[in-house]
């Protein structure tokens, strides 16, 4: 008779996000170089309102025409014509939980029933103590009608939608990230 064994528990992060995952120019989607690209910036914090100093955030965007160079995209992979974007971008926090990172507004993205998604960046956030990455979506405030039409945005409660709108500031928006709590970010099960 053999005997069925039990699902492992998944595992924390740990305290070695930051040796494994340091990537130096991690937080340029695009080169510093670029015309229009402007800074994301943004805290995570827990649900007391304190800084996360121990976190990490991936971003992956469409290139401002709406496209990915990678062979998910339904209409087929496809080189950005801008020069120098990667689509994918990584900051560790630093000691005030804060996060950055330098790129462009992507396009909107068509969908298969013939609607469109608004411009966005899909963010993941692993930390120290979270057993699986927490997913979510920066959508730009300056783009009101595109989030309106948006088919996931709208499927996310109205009193929530602000937790997932970056608002514009000097140099680019910002979007902070607030894990638990009564301002909890809206996050995704991907």
């Amino acid at each position: 008779m053999s005997e069925r064994l039990g699902v492992m528990p998944a595992q924390t992060v740990g305290p070695y996000l930051h040796i494994g995952l340091r990537w130096p120019d991690g937080p340029y989607v695009v080169p510093e170089t670029t015309p229009g690209a402007f800074w994301i910036r943004g805290r995570i914090v827990d649900g007391t309102g304190e800084p996360v100093v121990d976190a990490m955030v991936e971003s992956w965007q469409a290139d401002p025409d709406g496209r990915f160079d990678h062979p998910d995209d339904p209409r087929g992979a496809r080189p950005p014509t801008l020069a120098g974007f990667r689509g994918f971008g990584r900051s560790e926090t630093d000691g005030q939980g804060c996060y950055r990172l330098w790129t462009v507004k992507p396009g909107s993205l068509p969908e298969p029933d013939g609607g469109t998604e608004a411009p966005h960046l899909t963010l993941s956030v692993f930390g120290r103590g979270l057993l699986h990455r927490l997913v979510t979506r920066l959508y730009f405030a300056d783009e009101p009608a595109a989030n309106s039409a948006d088919p996931v945005l709208r499927s996310v409660e109205a009193h929530r939608r602000d937790t997932l709108l970056a608002n514009p500031t000097a140099d680019g928006f910002r979007f902070d990230i607030h894990l638990q709590g009564d301002h909890e970010t809206v996050f995704f099960a991907v």
